[in-house]
This record gives structure tokens, sequence and C-alpha cells, in this order.
């Protein structure tokens, strides 16, 4: 699974990208998306990878984002089991089966972040397992 940060804003965004990113549910900065692997995702991602940080995001910060920025439509906090979440995502169920709102609101980053950059010298692009380090500064 990866996990999708958007880390640039909406000033200058070619309207292609910004497309990509509203199909995405990247629509503010510091959103971030949980997603399967796929064909279309990867070429999505190619198409938006100056505006967004995303890697492969483990169980533990998974298990964490769900934890304290899950939200059930109305924007009403969850009561439920994270474990028992993530069981149903790995068998391929996805966030609106599971009556989630599919995407999750983070703070910006403690320790601040290069935005203007690629990995490694920032967090643009692909930061691959590095993205769970990110995730949980954003918490």
């Amino acid at each position: 699974m990866k996990a999708l940060i958007r880390i640039s804003g909406k000033v200058g965004v070619d309207t292609g990208v910004a497309n990509a990113l509203y199909r995405l549910r990247l629509r503010k900065k510091y959103a971030c998306v949980v997603l399967h692997d796929s064909k279309e995702l990867e070429g999505m991602i190619k198409k938006v990878r100056d505006f967004i940080a995303f890697g492969n995001i483990d169980k533990e910060t998974l298990k964490e984002l769900i934890i304290k920025r899950a939200r059930l439509p109305g924007d009403k906090a969850i009561k439920i089991d994270a474990e028992k979440i993530i069981e149903e995502l790995i068998k391929g169920k996805s966030f609106e089966d599971l009556k989630i709102k599919p995407f999750f609101r983070l703070h910006p980053p403690r320790g601040g972040i290069v935005s203007k950059q690629h990995y490694p010298k920032g967090v643009l692009g692909d930061n691959k397992e590095d993205i769970n380090k990110l995730l949980r500064r954003m918490l």
C-alpha cells in the first residue's frame, strides 16, 4: 500500500495536475491518502510527483494514522479497532466500504521540511520507506 501526501499548495498548478490531485483526493495541502498499488495509480503519481511525497507505508504507521486521524462522514471521530480496519484494507476493501473518510488531514511536519527539492534533499517524490518517518512527524 502506498501513502501519498500533498506538499505543495494550489497556486500555479497546471490544470491537468490539479485534476489528477483532485481525483486522488489530495485537495488541500498536507492531505494524505492510502491506496493499493495499481497501474492507474502509477500513472497518476508520475503526473503529480512534483507536488506530493509518496512511499510504501508499514502497518505500524498505518495503525497510528487510523487511530489519530481517521474520521467518519460528518467529521466524527472513530471508535473502532484499528487492527480490524487494517485487516480489511489488506484484503482489498477500500475506506469507503468501511464507512471511513478516504483521506486524512495532517499537521505540517515537526522539524520542518524542504518542500521545493526532491528526495533525498527534500520530501517531494518517492520517499520509499522514509515516508513513515515523515508521516509520524505529521501526526
